[in-house]
């Protein structure tokens, strides 16, 4: 088979040629028809050497976080998944028998692990030896229990967007959304953040304010729904009033924030303040500022902070059903095809963060749909 291999650390992919894998009595082999351009994949790959903060795999590595095809063979312990079935690979990856996993709480597992992106901690490299194999792969080995089976209405392009869609998912639940309820998107026009709004959408949430700053990509999100999404230009008018005014003078019962390293500290203290008492705020795109909390504030108005890393198997499940009853409409993405043989131009496209609506993907098995 073929597969995108990095041999230097940031350095670019070249296509090589390996054995193709066969499966473990609990695995299976998944031939992979899209797999995602995450577009801060680049410092993932540079994340080698004395300072990496990051558990990153051992070079020559295939990268790529989120791989969806079709199962070309499964071990002989496996049930209930069979060869031709639709599949999205969920990457994260857990030891299996620590007191978070016997417990049923994988994603805390000290050795969680993303098949094809990175890792937190040493014992991550014996995850990646035991699950060598990104989405830049034709073919990839993965648990059978760490797959989402997909229905015939979600094209594999759309699923290589599980892996932020489930991120964004698993946060809002996390934050109480639901029917009768409102929710603040923080970094709504970005991929993080447009799912959010999709998500939001299609779980009942009776109002959805969107921030972000670019004036047209918030139009274009304002538009998937004028009567239940509400948008809001950052500086346009200070955050928490708009929110307040929005809702009545109450505030917001959630906040997803959605902002990435390099977003100021302030962007999120501003959504703080659009919160109601007993508001919760989520973060889901790892915004890394330091910022000044005044603790007694929140302790006050019983504000909750919540980090949020992932997303489960059942989890994606759930987004899966959704997309096939309709609830969950995927139709606004825009699919960027690439041939595995032209990864590097397809992470370039990606590098560009035109927006959320933009879906770069590398296709390794041929055509998806």
């Amino acid at each position: 088979m073929h597969a995108a291999r990095v041999h230097q650390a940031g350095g670019r992919f070249q296509v090589d040629t390996l054995a193709r894998p066969k499966p473990r009595e609990n695995d299976v082999v998944v031939a992979v028809k899209a797999a995602g351009v995450v577009p801060n994949l680049r410092n993932v790959m540079s994340n080698y050497g004395e300072r990496a903060y990051l558990t990153v795999p051992e070079l020559p590595a295939i990268y790529g976080l989120d791989a969806a095809g079709i199962v070309e063979d499964v071990g002989e312990m496996v049930s209930g998944i069979v060869p031709g079935d639709r599949v999205y690979i969920n990457p994260g990856r857990s030891c299996g028998s620590c007191h978070a996993c016997r417990s049923g709480d994988a994603i805390n597992c000290p050795a969680y692990t993303f098949q094809g992106y990175f890792g937190f901690g040493p014992a991550s490299q014996r995850i990646y030896k035991l699950y060598p194999y990104g989405g830049f792969s034709q073919y990839a080995t993965a648990p059978a229990s760490g797959l989402v089976k997909l229905p015939e209405q979600v094209s594999f392009e759309a699923a290589a967007r599980f892996g932020y869609l489930g991120t964004a998912y698993s946060g809002l639940r996390k934050a109480g959304v639901g029917p009768g309820r409102t929710v603040l998107v923080n970094g709504a026009s970005g991929t993080l953040g447009l799912g959010a709004v999709l998500l939001a959408r299609a779980m009942g949430a009776t109002s959805i304010l969107g921030v972000a700053r670019n004036r047209e990509l918030l139009e274009r999100v304002r538009a998937i729904d004028p009567a239940r999404i509400h948008v809001l230009s950052a500086g346009d008018e200070p955050v928490g009033e708009w929110a307040h005014r929005l809702t009545g003078g109450v505030g917001v019962d959630a906040v997803l924030d959605t902002l990435g390293p390099g977003a100021p500290g302030q962007a999120m203290l501003d959504a703080i303040t659009a919160l109601r008492r007993g508001g919760r705020l989520v973060d889901v795109g790892g915004m890394n500022a330091p910022m000044q909390l005044n603790m007694h504030a929140l302790m006050c108005a019983q504000v909750s902070l919540i980090g949020s890393l992932w997303f489960t198997v059942a989890e994606g499940e759930e987004m899966a059903a959704m997309a096939a009853a309709g609830t969950l409409d995927l139709s606004v993405l825009e699919h960027h095809r690439f041939p595995l043989g032209e990864v590097n131009e397809a992470l370039a496209l990606a590098e560009k963060r035109a927006g959320g609506f933009v879906n770069v993907v590398v296709m390794p098995s041929g055509q998806g749909e």
